[in-house]
């Protein structure tokens, strides 16, 4: 790909190479080879997420810069490829048009520690936390959350209480569902009656306090 100067914008599909939140930018991998391509945080932002995975499926608009091939702007992303089955164990019984028919519910990130991998969030109109597994963070297309981030999420009530099956930009949420006329028939019920099996999971997560 040769781009003549800073004022022509081209569209460019690839991968994401890495991404680092903290440091605030990344590089992107384009399908047609070439120079990596830096993806500033800026521009995730505005795209309204605050991370991304590697290896997600980005297209992006790029211009040449003194630094070399910029993204300037984020069409779409789309999550890693992955082998189709549940990001986590307690969606394996739930189909995927099941969980797809669930509305995206607009909801604020209380904490996520990527070490441990898990953390917290809570809906928008309703008490109680809501659990986040970096597995079904990474099955959506992220790859961190900061406290206080804006997110949208398809609930389900599971063994663990709450949990967020899918993870989405936060103007996905308040898009679909109106805090106001929230109800529980927006959230999916799955697996109430199975017990945890404290020999694989010797930690269950119930609460969102740390």
């Amino acid at each position: 790909m040769t781009i003549a100067d800073e004022t022509v914008v081209t569209e460019v599909s690839g991968s994401i190479k890495w991404f680092d939140p903290v440091r605030g930018f990344g590089f992107i991998i384009s399908d047609e080879a070439g120079p990596d391509i830096l993806l500033h945080t800026n521009v995730l932002r505005n795209f309204g997420q605050g991370s991304v995975a590697d290896r997600a499926r980005i297209t992006v608009q790029v211009q040449h810069t003194t630094r070399g091939l910029q993204a300037v702007k984020i069409v779409s992303i789309e999550p890693p490829d992955h082998d189709g089955g549940p990001p986590i164990s307690d969606l394996a019984d739930t189909p995927p048009e099941v969980l797809n028919a669930l509305p995206f519910l607009p909801a604020r990130v209380k904490w996520f520690d990527k070490g441990k991998g898990f953390g917290f969030a809570n809906l928008f109109g309703r008490s109680g936390d809501v659990f986040l597994h970096s597995e079904v963070l990474r099955h959506s297309g992220l790859s961190d959350l900061g406290v206080g981030e804006a997110v949208a999420l398809r609930v389900v009530d599971g063994r663990r209480g709450l949990m967020a099956a899918q993870i989405a930009a936060w103007e996905r949420g308040s898009a679909e569902t109106d805090p106001a006329e929230f109800s529980d028939d927006d959230i999916g019920q799955i697996g109430l009656a199975e017990p945890i099996d404290t020999e694989s999971d010797p930690d269950p997560v119930r609460s969102g306090d740390e």
